[in-house]
């Protein structure tokens, strides 16, 4: 599937969002005061907006914020069916096509299309898959306090909770620029690859892009198990991928809140989203690819 196509399925399945949600939703909040509605009426409809012409423009900073609204509105549906009566139908719908959309967010192939929207015509981008440790709670917790504590912050004000309100509004600002370029972070995590060679652009990992130039590719293949080359993949799930060179390259590797710690290695390990387009990509372009474990 092109990527053009990728981008317009995920525009049209954005757009329909808010119509197939929003019935459940309302069912949800019918109980509240005249205030709590309108203001989570006027919110739903910002937000919604705001990510639909984020998907007009591709670009990393579109994919965090997908990937923190489509699951925020799947949350948003079953609360409903917690909170309030919506109709079986309404209901369904509503979970069948935010589950769809979160889904459709969280595929390799859109997160390829969102960082490469501002990518230069010559390169091509490849994201990394997120750290194993974040996956096992800090990316959810993350998540959570950001879908959470903002809106939460809004209703109770509309509400007329002012001590509880102001508190969680103030929250809301650590929250917002703590978490939110946090989480933004392990979007711009990728493998880049440039008419010179392939470039690793990955912050967590190394304090500046490093350059592989194609000449000092030895072979770019499947790490074989019990390798002992630089590890850089952060325990990340899926296949990792070894580059060898013909001669050790130097980088400035990140080790917990270190940047600043100078190495250098003749292979190394990276985890792409998407291993074997990054293989196949490489082949195309002229890096000495190897497809069997040696």
């Amino acid at each position: 599937m092109s990527d053009r196509v990728v981008a317009w399925l995920l525009r049209s399945l954005w757009a329909g969002l808010a119509f197939a949600v929003w019935p459940a939703i309302a069912a949800g909040l019918s109980r509240e005061a005249d205030a709590v509605r309108t203001t989570a009426a006027v919110g739903s409809w910002i937000v919604w907006a705001a990510v639909l012409i984020a998907t007009l423009v591709p670009a990393p900073v579109g994919l965090t914020v997908l990937r923190v609204a489509a699951p925020g509105v799947l949350a948003a549906v079953v609360a409903a069916a917690v909170s309030g009566h919506p109709s079986t139908v309404s209901l369904a719908l509503g979970v069948a096509w935010s589950a769809v959309v979160t889904a459709a967010v969280f595929a390799p192939a859109t997160a390829i299309v969102c960082v490469n929207g501002p990518a230069y015509p010559n390169e091509r981008r490849f994201p990394l898959a997120p750290p194993g440790a974040l996956l096992l709670g800090p990316i959810e917790l993350a998540w959570g306090l950001l879908v959470a504590v903002p809106p939460a912050a809004a209703l109770t004000l509309a509400d007329g909770q002012w001590v509880l309100g102001g508190v969680l509004g103030v929250l809301s600002v650590p929250v917002c620029v703590v978490l939110g370029p946090a989480l933004h972070r392990l979007s711009r995590r990728w493998l880049v690859f440039v008419p010179a060679g392939l470039v690793l652009h990955d912050a967590s990992s190394v304090a500046d892009p490093v350059l592989f130039p194609r000449p000092v590719v030895e072979s770019f293949g499947p790490a074989p198990i019990g390798t002992d080359s630089l590890d850089l993949t952060q325990g990340a799930p899926g296949l990792a991928l070894e580059l060898r060179f013909v001669e050790k390259v130097p980088m400035v590797l990140v080790r917990g809140r270190s940047s600043g710690e100078q190495g250098s290695s003749a292979r190394l390990l990276v985890t792409p989203s998407r291993p074997g387009r990054v293989l196949a990509y490489a082949a195309g372009h002229n890096l000495p690819v190897r497809t069997a474990v040696v």
